[in-house]
């Protein structure tokens, strides 16, 4: 009997589609900002137009082909995403340029890739014709049976086989912190960065995706499902990808934030403060289940806890995880629980046949489903 349900929010709640603009403006601006690699620095400004940001969006990501595949490897977090495709436009750059640049890109690969490392690598670009493949990503990364946080590990295998040197600078570290905080000026805006990151803008003078979140079901629907769990005796959670500002505030504007115990929802500041304080536990956003771990447990639980929680689970089949990705699905195998997906997500309704195959517990057209199967 199902007595705690933990939701995702991205492609269960609220839409992604805004993550996924604010994605391809963060590879395209690293590629062609003055602030990063300047590849073209006319091509970048900070107020695109929706049709601007739509063409950004289909040629970094290639119709979504490039997210889809992504997240069919069991990738979920946008700003794994985000650096998985700027690292490895970077390496196909560098490729183009090793015969004459090879002291320099085996000195790059040894060192960490800050922001002055991007705009050397951009001043030295700017000598030769380079050009830009998005389509390439997914014939590299097809001979790979990677998944999940492997795809970032196979770009330090794409550095040998490319570029002739043995590295591990690919591995999780200043460039994904760098492609975290773009993100973030572009999703938040710069009202918010700030508070978001404890960091300024590099780049100000961008608005933000923050103010204009989409439901995936009418709000006071959505609302009304949260009264039905509590007044119904369920203990109800949050498991997102989200930060917290980006979660607790649109819950505000939304009124849905009075139905959680604010202990219950868990973001991905609380992965990342897991991951510093614990380094050696390297990646623990979902598919690893420390999320939804914190979210049956309780935020006031200590960190080590929550990693060393014994998998799968006691009473597992009292909770039940509703997701919109295969590594939701992974992350409640893992602990044991019951998993619903939800046809909301990036693939629609083609997400389908994944899920039956993975055998998910319950597909739902929508989260409003849910009650049917309670």
């Amino acid at each position: 009997m199902i007595k705690t349900i933990l939701f995702d929010v991205d492609g269960v709640l609220l839409s992604e589609e805004h993550y996924f603009d604010a994605s391809a403006l963060t590879v395209w601006e690293m590629l062609h900002s003055c602030s990063y690699l300047a590849l073209a620095p006319g091509k970048f400004k900070t107020n695109h137009s929706e049709a601007e940001i739509q063409t950004i969006r289909e040629e970094i990501f290639q119709d979504d082909k490039v997210l889809k595949f992504m997240k069919s490897r069991g990738l979920n977090a946008n700003w794994d995403m985000i650096y998985l495709s700027f690292s490895y436009q970077l390496i196909h750059l560098l490729s183009q340029i090793k015969e004459n640049e090879f002291e320099n890109i085996t000195k790059w690969c040894q060192a960490p890739l800050d922001r002055e490392t991007l705009v050397e690598i951009g001043r030295v670009l700017s000598n030769y014709h380079v050009e830009l493949d998005f389509g390439l990503f997914l014939e590299d990364f097809a001979r790979s049976d990677a998944m999940r946080q492997d795809l970032l590990s196979y770009l330090n295998v794409l550095v040998k086989e490319k570029l002739g040197v043995d590295t591990t600078i690919f591995n999780k570290g200043v460039l994904w912190a760098i492609c975290e905080h773009v993100s973030q000026e572009w999703y938040v805006g710069d009202e918010h960065v700030l508070a978001s990151t404890g960091r300024p803008s590099v780049q100000t003078g961008k608005q933000g995706f923050l103010a204009n979140e989409t439901t995936l079901a009418p709000r006071d629907k959505i609302a009304e499902l949260f009264h039905y769990l509590k007044r119904d005796g369920f203990t109800i959670g949050i498991g997102t990808g989200r930060p917290a500002l980006e979660t607790i505030q649109p819950f505000k504007h939304l009124d849905w934030l009075k139905h959680f115990d604010e202990n219950r929802i868990v973001t991905a500041d609380d992965v990342l403060i897991a991951e510093k304080e614990l380094p050696e536990w390297k990646s623990l956003s979902k598919p690893h289940p420390y999320t939804y771990v914190m979210g049956i447990k309780g935020r006031s639980t200590s960190i080590r806890e929550c990693l060393e929680t014994a998998l799968p689970i006691e009473n597992g089949e009292e909770v039940l995880v509703v997701g919109d990705s295969l590594a939701d699905l992974l992350a409640a195998r893992q602990l044991g629980c019951q998993f619903a997906a939800v046809l909301t997500g990036l693939s629609g309704k083609a997400a389908r046949s994944e899920f039956e195959q993975y055998e998910a517990d319950y597909i739902l057209d929508s989260v409003l489903d849910l009650k049917s199967i309670l």
